[in-house]
């Protein structure tokens, strides 16, 4: 059993101690921890780089604090409304609180449609990374009943979607997890890994190949962004198309691939 960095506790701690990063995964928050440490000339550098990388792979796309007990009061209300396009309504306002699923709203009325409706109706979705994007459920070709798990790296989101899911009455659950280190094994028809494996890479290059040979699922919907946050194009498309493509090229997998505005979409069927 390889020591471990004395040092790593108080970095553990210096880094939960921001308000950015107090929700998120410490299990995340350690790896990264341990190997800053092992690269880093002190524990100030090393808690710098660590929140570096905890911005790139989450903070960034989080403008600010969600309220997240004002999102629930909204959807309470909207869910015992008569018209059910007053749910729908909720759910994208409360998107529209994450870059990654804000972005999607202005194709959201099509993007499932064209995306998975050879594959409906759905009974079981993995989400990885998932952000808000189990809002966008009532959008999605689901069977009646369907299960729908989902894992991100915040602790206060994956407290709220779970109120979500019971507040829906959707079968499934939220967890808090590192995908990088445990892959969820649920077996599921299709697993969503939307706009995430960028920052999967970031924090361990090499993973997506592994996670998507690991994932336990008939189909995976796999997407990258158009462009920046900053709203860039700066070749993304084609640079994320070449590198999916040559990464998954020694798997026989079945490809098809969708382009929107502001997204790419990729759809394997193992």
């Amino acid at each position: 059993m390889p020591e471990v960095d004395p040092q790593l506790e108080p970095l553990v701690a210096a880094v939960r101690e921001s308000a950015k990063y107090r929700h998120v995964c410490e299990e995340l928050i350690r790896s990264l921890g341990a190997r800053e440490l092992s690269k880093r000339r002190s524990l100030k550098e090393a808690i710098k780089a660590t929140k570096n990388v905890l911005h790139q792979v989450g903070g960034a796309y989080q403008t600010g604090a969600i309220n997240y007990s004002s999102a629930l009061a909204e959807l309470q209300e909207a869910v015992h409304g008569a018209d059910p396009s007053v749910w729908r309504q909720a759910c994208a306002r409360i998107m529209g609180h994450h870059a990654s699923t804000r972005e999607r709203l202005p194709i959201l009325d099509r993007f499932y449609a064209a995306t998975l409706a050879d594959l409906a109706p759905i009974r079981s979705v993995l989400d990885l990374a998932c952000g808000l994007n189990p809002l966008s459920i009532p959008w999605m070709p689901l069977a009646e009943g369907a299960a729908y798990y989902a894992c991100d790296i915040y602790g206060d989101m994956i407290d709220f979607l779970n109120q979500y899911v019971a507040l829906a009455r959707i079968a499934g659950s939220a967890q808090t997890t590192d995908v990088t280190r445990a892959c969820p094994n649920q077996r599921v028809d299709v697993a969503l890994l939307l706009k995430s494996l960028p920052c999967l890479e970031q924090i361990e290059s090499g993973v997506g190949l592994r996670l998507l040979d690991s994932l336990q699922a008939d189909h995976v919907l796999v997407s990258f962004p158009a462009r920046s946050l900053g709203g860039r194009n700066r070749g993304m498309v084609n640079n994320y198309e070449t590198w999916f493509l040559d990464l998954i090229a020694c798997k026989n997998w079945d490809v098809r691939w969708s382009h929107f505005p502001s997204e790419t979409v990729f759809l394997i069927s193992k």
